[in-house]
């Protein structure tokens, strides 16, 4: 007998019946068997990535990010992967990257990608795990070590009800994705060579929420890339600026940085100077980002650079900044010359109709487990990763990874369920690719 008490609940309870019936019965009999297999493995799953988070793997570790390396090696070789190790030059001073593939004629061609390497150096005094009951912290717990095993785990589902049979995929592990070596063309050539040969690429860093905690899709990221501005001028007795000396290199330094800050401004597009040196004797360290300078009050600056940050969410939006930019740099103040160079070194992922159309399935695949719609996270939102490298080649998705919070900090963590629910999602939705 129901009582007025327990009526709440048993409405409740009912609703929640509905929808799991309403769940399974979106997905078919294989599906729904992959969904278990990766239930089953929820234990396991932490505990792999327990094991990898316990090898501190800093990018200029190399043994530390072999060792991962090594260890999802493993896994993936008992999926049946051909698996190899990409070393490279070692004046580039970076370990390498795994790379695995499965050769097929099925279904979608799809890339894989994910990085052995964190932020936390050998001697970072972050602890390696440390779990507190539903959620757990570590170096590289959440970017992202919790999307590499997401991607292994469903990779491990679809093998054990068979469905990886005759599939062609290809997984890449970078090992230094927090700091690519250079020159990037060699430390990147593997994910090009690999993306030319697919039809998707699937990135696991970490999932982001929006502003209701749902779950989101990333479908565009901005280039990282820089500007140098050099500007010369006229060295004189102070007592002459503005006059037959000219304006001298600082006034004009402003005067170019001004403009830019009352033209350029559109949604997605940033340029920031990161610093400014200007005076008689000026010099720089790339290297550690330092800078000296000399001047004198009564002497008008002859030299004056500038660096900055450029970020542009497309190539067209890019090239208008930049020509616009070099025009502003061209249309000198008197007595002033300057000149502006830029570079890139991850390329615009844009928000393409096909990486949209790849969000549509995905939220399908999601929405079918009874694990929601997904949404795009706004792409100007999303700082740089190796998806960049490979989305001017194929259709791209990113943000398939773990949900945490604190990420390349002290306080880097991990919801433990957020795992699982990933891995559901692609598991279900590169059964459905590769069919």
């Amino acid at each position: 007998m129901i009582t007025k008490k327990m009526l709440p609940f048993c409405i409740a309870l009912a609703a929640s019946v509905l929808t799991v019936t309403a769940s399974a019965q979106s997905l078919s009999p294989t599906e729904q068997q992959i969904v278990a297999a990766v239930h089953a493995r929820s234990e396991a799953a932490l505990q792999l990535l327990e094991r990898s988070v316990n090898i501190n793997s800093g990018t200029l570790n190399h043994a530390g990010v072999r060792e991962v390396g090594k260890l999802f090696r493993v896994e993936l070789d008992g999926l049946g992967f051909k698996t190899s190790w990409s070393e490279m030059p070692a004046a580039m001073n970076r370990a390498g990257h795994l790379l695995a593939e499965r050769e097929g004629s099925q279904g979608k061609r799809v890339l894989m990608i994910g990085h052995l390497d964190t932020v936390f150096e050998k001697d970072s005094p972050v602890q390696l795990w440390e779990r507190k009951g539903k959620r757990v912290r570590g170096q590289g717990v959440n970017d992202m070590k919790g999307g590499d095993v997401i991607m292994i785990e469903a990779l491990r589902a679809l093998h054990a009800v068979g469905a990886l049979d005759n599939t062609r995929i290809q997984v890449i592990f970078s090992g230094d994705e927090e700091s690519a070596g250079h020159p990037i063309a060699t430390s990147r050539t593997d994910l090009i060579n690999a993306a030319k040969r697919s039809d998707v690429a699937l990135a696991f860093e970490g999932t982001a929420l929006d502003n209701q905690g749902n779950a989101t899709g990333t479908i565009g990221r901005r280039a990282s890339g820089g500007f140098v501005l050099d500007v010369k001028a006229k060295q004189g007795h102070s007592a002459t600026v503005f006059s037959h000396t000219g304006y001298g290199a600082i006034y004009e330094t402003a005067r170019i940085l001004n403009s830019f800050r009352e033209q350029l401004i559109e949604p997605d597009l940033t340029f920031n100077p990161g610093n400014i040196i200007g005076g008689t004797e000026i010099s720089y360290d790339g290297q550690n980002s330092k800078g000296t300078v000399f001047g004198k009050t009564n002497v008008i600056a002859p030299s004056a650079q500038v660096h900055g940050d450029l970020r542009y969410l497309s190539a067209e939006q890019g090239q208008r900044a930049k020509d616009r930019m070099k025009e502003i740099v061209s249309n000198n103040l008197p007595g002033t010359s300057a000149s502006i160079r830029f570079s890139e070194n991850y390329p615009p992922m844009s928000p393409t109709p096909g990486n949209y159309a790849l969000l549509d399935l995905y939220s399908k695949a999601s929405f079918d487990a009874g694990l929601g719609e997904i949404k795009a996270f706004p792409p100007g939102e999303r700082g740089a990763g190796d998806i960049q490298f490979v989305a001017p080649y194929v259709d791209s998705l990113d943000g398939l990874g773990a949900t945490g919070r604190g990420a390349h900090s002290p306080d880097e963590d991990l919801d433990i369920s957020s795992i699982q629910r990933a891995t559901i999602r692609t598991a279900i939705y590169l059964y459905r690719l590769t069919r």
